[in-house]
C-alpha cells in the first residue's frame, strides 16, 4: 500500500489538533479482516501527492525486492490512467495487472446521472490532462 499525502480537510483538522487516520491504516484492517496475514501486507515508505507519484513507488519498490508483477487494486473509474500512466513511466516491465474490486459502485456508463460519478469522471480527466501536459500543477500539500 501506499501512503497518501494530505487533504484540505487535514490541515483543517489539524489546527485544533485533531489527527486523521491515514487511509492506508483503514486499507490495512480491510485486508487483515479478508484474511491477509499482516506480515504479507506492506507500506510502502514515502509520501504521494498523486497517481503517478504512487507509480513510481510502487515501481521503485517491487524493483528493490526483485518482483517483477504487481497487482494494483484501485476504484473502477481509475483504472484506465493507472494502466497509462504505469505503461508511460514504467514500460511493460515491471508488470502492473490492474483491477477493480466487484462492488465498486460507480456506474460508468450512466456517470452523469450521480454528482458522485461526475465528481470522479471529472478527476479523472483532470488527472489525463496533467499527464498530457507534463504534470505541470503541483500539488499544495
Amino acid at each position: 500500500m501506499t501512503r497518501t499525502s494530505l487533504f484540505s480537510e487535514d490541515s483543517g483538522l489539524a489546527q485544533p489538533g485533531i489527527d486523521r487516520t491515514p487511509e492506508h491504516v483503514y486499507s490495512r484492517m480491510v485486508l487483515e479482516r479478508l484474511g491477509v496475514p499482516g506480515t504479507a501486507i506492506r507500506v510502502l515508505s514515502g509520501t504521494n501527492y498523486i497517481t503517478a507519484d504512487e507509480v513510481r513507488t510502487v515501481a521503485r519498490e517491487l524493483t528493490r525486492y526483485g518482483g517483477d508483477r504487481v497487482i494494483l487494486v484501485t476504484s473502477s473509474y481509475h483504472t484506465r490512467r493507472v494502466k497509462i500512466l504505469w505503461h508511460a513511466l514504467v514500460g511493460k516491465y515491471p508488470e502492473a495487472v490492474v483491477r477493480y474490486t466487484p462492488d465498486d459502485p460507480v456506474q460508468p456508463r450512466r456517470w452523469w446521472s450521480s454528482s458522485a460519478d461526475v465528481a470522479a469522471v471529472s478527476h479523472e480527466w483532470l488527472g489525463f490532462l496533467q499527464f498530457w501536459t507534463g504534470f505541470p500543477v503541483k500539488s499544495a500539500y
